[in-house]
Order: C-alpha cells, then sequence, then structure tokens
C-alpha cells in the first residue's frame, strides 16, 4: 500500500526519486499535489484505456487550457487526417532527408538542439505549407527557439515569457480565422486538418492551442527521441543493432512523455489504492518501463532485446488506448530513417557536454555534441568543401 508522505526529492530530482522509491514501494507512489503514480504495467494500461469509465475524459495530445478538446469524434477526424496527410508528405520527401542530415550535422553539431531544429525543419511545410505568410512562420520559428528547445524556459524571465505566449497566441488565432474564411477542400498542412476538422462553433483559441501541440511534437517530442537514440548510440558500446531496435530502446529507457496525468470521476481502487476525484492517477512510462518485473536488466542499453520483443506489454511511451499519439507510428520511421543515414554513411562520435537530462514536462537528453565524418572516402565530406 502506498502511503501519502511528502516527497521533497521529487520536487528536486524526479527522476533519482522514482528509481528510489518504486523498489521500496511496489506498483504505486505517492507524489506531491495528491499524485498517485503508477510503474505497473496493466494497471497503467488500464487507467489510461479506461474501457470501465473511472476517469474523466482526458487526452494529453488535444489538453489545452480551456479543458479537453473535443468531442471525440473531431479528435478522431484530426487524428486519422493529419496521419494520412503527414503519410504523403514524408513519402514525397524520403529522397530529400539525407542532404537535410548532411546540412544540418556534418561535419559537426550541438545537441538536443540540433535534432530539434532538424525535425522542425524537415516538418516544416507540413506544419505550415510554404504560401502561408511569412510573419506566421517566423512566428512558429520563435515557437521552436523559445519554448520547444531544452532549457528555452530558463532562458527567458516570466514576463518576456507571457509577453510571447500573448504575441503567439494572437498571430495563431488570426490565422485559423483567416483559414476559415478561405476555406479548403483539401487540407494542406496541418493547420488545415486542425481547422476543418472542427466547426465554426470552436473557438479559434482552442484550435490555436490543437495546433501548437503538433508544433511541439513535431520539433520537441521526435527531436528529442532522435536525441536520445544517438546519444545512447554514441555513450554505449558500438552496436549493430537495427535502428529500429535502437529507437524503441532509446523510448524505453528515455519516454519523452514520462507523466501521463488522469484524473478519478469517482472513488475506486488502482493497484491497490484508494483514489477520489480529488486526486490525480499519473501513469510514468518512466518507471513502467524501467520495472525489473517486466524487463531483464532493465536500466540498461540493450537494443538487441528488441529481436526478440513482439509485443511488449510494457512499453507505452506514446500512452495507451484511444489516445495514443496520433503519429506515434510514423514519428517512430522517421527517427529510424535519420538513424540509419547517420549510421550507414558516417563514424559518429558524441562527446557529452552533461550528464543530467532535462527534465521538464518532456524528458530531453543532456546536452552533448556529435561529430560524423563520411564512410565514404570517395565523396568529399562536408568539412572538406
Amino acid at each position: 500500500m502506498a502511503e501519502r508522505e511528502p516527497a521533497v526529492l521529487f520536487e528536486r530530482e524526479p527522476l533519482r526519486f522514482l528509481d528510489e522509491a518504486f523498489p521500496a514501494a511496489g506498483d504505486a507512489i505517492w507524489l506531491p499535489q495528491r499524485q498517485l503514480c503508477l510503474s505497473d504495467a496493466t494497471a497503467s494500461k488500464n487507467v489510461l484505456a479506461n474501457g470501465e469509465g473511472l476517469y474523466q475524459d482526458h487526452s494529453d495530445f488535444f489538453r489545452t487550457r480551456h479543458g479537453t478538446f473535443g468531442p471525440r469524434p473531431v479528435q478522431v477526424r484530426i487524428s486519422r487526417e493529419s496521419r494520412a496527410l503527414l503519410r504523403t508528405y514524408l513519402d514525397a520527401r524520403k529522397d530529400a532527408l539525407e542532404e537535410s542530415v548532411r546540412r544540418a550535422l556534418v561535419p559537426g553539431s550541438e545537441w538536443p538542439d540540433a535534432g530539434n531544429w532538424l525535425m522542425y525543419r524537415h516538418l516544416a511545410a507540413a506544419l505550415l505549407s510554404p504560401d502561408s505568410p511569412a510573419r506566421l512562420r517566423q512566428t512558429v520559428d520563435a515557437i521552436v527557439e523559445r519554448a520547444v528547445l531544452a532549457g528555452a524556459r530558463e532562458r527567458h524571465s516570466f514576463l518576456s515569457r507571457a509577453l510571447f505566449r500573448f504575441r503567439v497566441e494572437r498571430e495563431l488565432v488570426r490565422a485559423v480565422e483567416q483559414r476559415r474564411k478561405r476555406g479548403t477542400a483539401e487540407p494542406a498542412d496541418l493547420l488545415d486538418v486542425v481547422v476543418s476538422a472542427a466547426g465554426p462553433e470552436v473557438a479559434a483559441e482552442e484550435l490555436a492551442e490543437v495546433f501548437l501541440s503538433f508544433v511541439f511534437a513535431a520539433a520537441g517530442s521526435v527531436g528529442f527521441v532522435l536525441g536520445w537514440s544517438v546519444y545512447l548510440l554514441g555513450t554505449n558500446p558500438p552496436t549493430d543493432a537495427e535502428p529500429a531496435w535502437v529507437v524503441k530502446e532509446a523510448l524505453r529507457l528515455w519516454p519523452v512523455a514520462w507523466l501521463l496525468g488522469s484524473r478519478p470521476a469517482k472513488r475506486h481502487e488502482v493497484a491497490g489504492v484508494s483514489v477520489t476525484p480529488e486526486d490525480e492517477v499519473v501513469v510514468c512510462p518512466y518507471a513502467v518501463q524501467r520495472n525489473p518485473r517486466h524487463w531483464e536488466d532493465p536500466s540498461s542499453f540493450r537494443p538487441e532485446r528488441w529481436a526478440s520483443v513482439k509485443n511488449a506489454q510494457a512499453f507505452i511511451p506514446f500512452g495507451w488506448g484511444p489516445h495514443t499519439c496520433p503519429a506515434a507510428l510514423l514519428s517512430m520511421e522517421l527517427v529510424e530513417d535519420v538513424l540509419r543515414l547517420i549510421v550507414g554513411g558516417y563514424r559518429l562520435t558524441v562527446t557529452p557536454r552533461e550528464t543530467r537530462p532535462h527534465v521538464t514536462a518532456a524528458l530531453a537528453p543532456p546536452r552533448f555534441a556529435l561529430s560524423l565524418v563520411s564512410h565514404r572516402r570517395d565523396i568529399p565530406s562536408m568539412e572538406r568543401r
């Protein structure tokens, strides 16, 4: 039975707290703010799937300042149409990815920022079509610079961040209203998908926030998954593991979305602990995916394990159930493609600048430098041009 005790260490060093607390506490521990944190896979998936209606309807991706964006059919339509648009877009730009990697990473780059910028620039025209107003595209560039990159918040004062958010919201609301007036038969970008999926009764402010979720996912989440994959490859013994295994192992050890909260709709028990609507139940993919009851040698980077894992029941880096991240599989495929280009074409060297990950709403890798030297001696490397 988990105990209600203040967890001061969690506020200072949350990952260390979880690493130390869970082995002794079992499947659930109380965090500050009446949050029950889970490390058991079955209990966690039941909470996320919410098949018995024990939790208020929620979605981390569609969460806005106004509550959960909905209704559910609109969420489903946005998810379906965004996947279709991204699939078409990525297929059309597959041949351009190698040059994008060369330009962004060769001969050297500073991470995790380099991964964020590479993914954002590769996906920028899917977020906003090239014919979008320059001011709007510059606004989204600024969002990445000031709100997505690891440590970005700490580089700006509270007042500066508040003013910036006001300007961003005003610009995105204007863009939503312009798209509504223009209308479109076929979405040209993800902003079109968001605007066309919702009826005119939905506030433009809400649609602006849903679009922001796509920006944070494309530049932040996907960029950090790439960053962790490269970092782990460069700081562990060489491996011949498939890029897909490396990405899965990086997501297992360092899930970018490491805390997923749900509010109970009524009193009940989860993992043997009683919770009420005044509490919050927090699924922790970081703890679930390092639970020794579910994984052998859970703290070690062993991408080869995925050669025999076909259906990992304790692997939930994108959530679980109806609210799984809309473009999770496409994101993994894109990161795998970038890794394949890196390990297939270059000798990589990772030089850590720090040892501690950046822990906020997302888990970002420590800062490190990446050096790439081409394997292909007959092709002049970028540094010799």
